[in-house]
């Protein structure tokens, strides 16, 4: 494995736009291949700057090792270079981790995105520790991930400080929706200035980029990925009437397709939802969930069709 050729590959620090991709299935252990294959085009299509497997939005916790393998092979040999692929490691077991990684490096990935182990809650010198075990290991940089609504643990301010100092630690994905602790991260972190800040909530890219946030990791960008671009350019070049156009399209999505449903569980529905009534793959969920019913299906439906969300033929 060549990881001199893929660290390079990164950009210092990494901008833009990097969608959490949905992982398509047809049933709780099979991948759906077709659609993996139409999803990553229509994604790459929109100019994105980069991909994010294995996470939150990709059921990562909820899918057998063997599954998350094929996954990163599949996703980085069709990639093959275009855009850096990042490859969500978290887990409760250390040397899970760390195989998962190793997976990513052989296939050609260009990082690797961890949240702190969940289930036994860790305190912040644990996690610092743990961190300054692990990433000398790792073939690949390394992304955090704060993620404290599903991990019950937060990388705090000091502590993030602190990880930028390890040799191989690239940045940090906030999907906190706190923007005060967010701009704690700027703030504490003026000093380190290749350390990427990108926020996870992409209702909040607008405020996060137009104040020097790196980027996003946009879930919508799985369905309409030059929305989400489009908005992190504006946002770039300070335009603002063109930013709070693309804002307010971003939050109509937010409170239409994210809206239905009555369970956490309803945003990951929704964007499944959504990429099945576009024709670009099954909304197929691991269980325990499933996919919406046909009432909450029409409703998706619906607001595809009064989005403007362009269906593939």
């Amino acid at each position: 494995m060549d990881t001199e050729s893929n660290s390079n590959a990164l950009p210092n620090p990494l901008r833009g736009i990097i969608p959490p991709m949905v992982t398509p299935l047809l049933d709780r252990d099979t991948l759906d291949a077709a659609g993996l294959e139409r999803l990553i085009e229509h994604i790459l299509a929109g100019g994105v700057h980069g991909l994010f497997i294995l996470g939150t939005t990709g059921e990562a916790p909820s899918l057998s090792y063997r599954l998350r393998y094929e996954l990163i092979e599949r996703v980085c040999g069709q990639v093959a270079g275009r855009v850096p692929v990042l490859v969500g490691i978290t887990d409760t077991c250390f040397t899970e981790s760390l195989n998962t990684a190793n997976k990513a490096g052989d296939a050609g990935a260009q990082a690797v995105v961890l949240a702190p182990p969940y289930y036994f809650p860790a305190g912040q010198a644990e996690l610092l520790e743990y961190l300054e075990h692990l990433t000398p290991e790792l073939p690949l940089p390394l992304f955090l991930y704060n993620m404290p609504s599903l991990t019950k643990a937060v990388f705090e301010p000091q502590t993030v400080k602190a990880a930028a100092q390890i040799s191989g630690i690239a940045g940090i994905k906030d999907s906190s929706g706190n923007m005060v602790y967010f701009h704690q991260l700027q703030s504490i972190l003026r000093d380190h200035p290749g350390f990427a800040l990108l926020v996870g909530r992409e209702e909040l890219l607008a405020e996060a980029v137009l104040l020097d946030g790196h980027g996003g990791v946009c879930g919508g960008a799985n369905f309409i990925p030059k929305l989400y671009v489009d908005l992190y350019n504006a946002a770039c070049s300070r335009d603002v009437p063109t930013v709070e156009a693309l804002h307010e399209k971003v939050m109509q999505i937010s409170s239409a397709i994210y809206s239905v449903g009555h369970y956490e569980s309803s945003y990951l529905k929704g964007l499944k939802c959504t990429l099945s009534c576009m024709n670009i793959c099954s909304d197929f969920l691991a269980e325990p969930f499933h996919r919406f019913r046909q009432e909450e299906h029409d409703k998706i439906q619906r607001y595809v069709k009064e989005l403007g969300i362009a269906l593939k033929r």
